[in-house]
């Protein structure tokens, strides 16, 4: 009988947790018996997912959804027995607004896929001049750019929808997601469906109609979701029901533990034990690890093993971010509508955008009350977060007060700060993991994934912790059956 195999997973975020719980079903399928344990710094799992329930109030400290466009996320749930508690947006004729000239303007609905279905509210809305509009409509005839170039989401905007679109719609809702500047964010590796339908059809408005028209003549039978989905009760219920399958499988959780540094091992060329040194100076051995952390603190923990490796980790930036939810007495203002708005960075405001939670999603605060997150933060905007929560508050509640006229006393208030945890796409991010994968090509059975490589959202990290699984269980069939693909 094949004695079980050991691996460790560094990191209890929702790749970390999703890694397990691809592996186990994996290992399970290849007749792989595993002995698996995941570590976490934190006292509490999950990572930046983190609900609050404060009465009838339900706020989310990180991200509050995920696209449902991306089935991983859809498929986990449904794998965790959650599909009766996704829920979708609210319906509302109006979705979301953007700032111009320090006024809401509405953004047509369907501009994020390019196909708007209310052309007639964008063309009369003022938030484009008529030259503008113009430029925009000649997306159609744009040649594509090189396939060999990686472009900044910058330019290859400007290029395809001229510099006004651009600068008053299209930078906000491209470059908010990352929190990043599209002046140096990588296309490929940001929003890679763009590059490759201007390289198929030519056109980004051309591919995204051919792919609306693909997508309604194969209609599923599965419940309609909007672009959006959360869970009833706050997306922790998703950490949760992942720790609880996870333990039931025989997983060894271990929160409030830290590895302070990783060596390797080996009797054979090729094969390796690898020994984790946690911060008790324990140590814990196996033969396969994944690092689910930052790429920062897998560059401290790989740098002495494979110093290119430390280095191009070393090589993708963060940025930090804080969103502050208050809840305000339900006293709505004109402006207060839809599912809220987004702030070019040419208004110069603090805000990037805020959320009318409880208009946008059931069940999140009383009838009686406005449930609002803002954020703020982002590359080249951080200074922000030096203030003290008060102040914070106070700058953050101006902002509402000249923009949507809320002059009310909230009757709550949140802040949650995330230092470094939004990864940066920079140029060049897509042949970095090129190189990164080459440096640790020697060591068979040493993984990595998580937001810092592939894909920032919930169903990009559940994917990625897929294929991180896969990874494992080949290295491990190769050891029990060298030469095995």
């Amino acid at each position: 009988m094949t004695r079980s195999r050991t691996v460790v997973i560094v990191g209890g975020g929702i790749s970390g947790l999703a890694t397990a719980f691809a592996l186990q079903e994996q290992a399970a399928q290849a007749g792989l018996p595993l002995r698996c344990t995941i570590l976490e710094s934190d006292p509490s799992w999950g990572g930046k997912i983190v609900t609050h329930r404060i009465g009838d109030i339900v706020t989310e400290a990180g991200p509050d959804s995920f696209l449902s466009q991306k089935q991983a996320g859809l498929d986990l749930c449904m794998k965790l027995g959650l599909a009766d508690q996704l829920i979708n947006t609210n319906e509302t004729g109006k979705k979301a607004c953007v700032l111009h000239r320090g006024q809401l303007q509405d953004l047509p609905e369907g501009l994020l896929s390019f196909v708007p279905k209310q052309l007639g509210s964008f063309l009369h809305s003022g938030l484009l001049s008529w030259s503008g509009l113009a430029r925009m409509g000649l997306e159609f005839a744009v040649p594509p750019g090189s396939p060999r170039d990686d472009e900044s989401l910058a330019a290859f905007l400007r290029r395809r929808f001229g510099v006004q679109a651009y600068e008053r719609v299209l930078e906000p809702l491209m470059a908010g997601i990352y929190a990043g500047d599209a002046e140096q964010m990588s296309l490929r590796a940001t929003f890679p469906r763009f590059f490759e339908l201007e390289q198929r059809h030519g056109s980004i408005i051309r591919g995204m109609m051919a792919a609306k028209k693909s997508a309604s003549s194969s209609a599923s039978s599965q419940p309609r979701r909007t672009m959006f989905v959360s869970l009833k009760n706050g997306l922790s219920e998703l950490v949760s029901a992942l720790t609880t399958r996870l333990m039931q499988q025989g997983v060894e959780l271990r929160a409030g533990v830290r590895v302070d540094a990783l060596r390797v091992r080996s009797h054979e060329p090729g094969r390796w034990m690898y020994d984790l040194i946690l911060q008790d100076g324990s140590a814990l051995s196996a033969e396969s690890v994944v690092l689910a952390t930052p790429a920062y603190v897998s560059a401290d923990l790989l740098r002495p093993l494979t110093p290119i490796a430390g280095g191009l980790l070393d090589l993708i930036p963060y940025a930090s971010t804080a969103t502050i939810a208050m809840a305000f007495p339900r006293t709505l203002t004109s402006a207060i509508d839809g599912f809220g708005f987004i702030i070019p960075r040419r208004e110069q405001r603090h805000l990037i955008a805020a959320t009318w939670t409880s208009l946008k999603w059931p069940h999140r605060a009383p009838s009686d009350q406005l449930l609002v997150r803002c954020y703020v933060g982002g590359v080249g905007r951080e200074d922000i977060l030096q203030l003290e929560d008060q102040a914070l508050v106070a700058t953050v509640r101006e902002e509402l007060v000249n923009i949507c006229g809320i002059k009310a006393e909230p009757v709550y208030t949140e802040v949650n700060r995330w230092w470094k945890a939004m990864p940066q796409y920079t140029i060049g991010h897509l042949d970095r993991l090129v190189q990164l994968d080459a440096a640790l090509s020697r060591y068979p059975g040493l993984v990595l994934t998580g937001a810092a490589y592939r894909g920032v959202g919930i169903p990009d990290c559940i994917r990625d912790g897929a294929v991180a699984a896969e990874q494992v269980v080949r290295d491990l069939l190769g050891k029990i059956h060298p030469g095995r693909e």
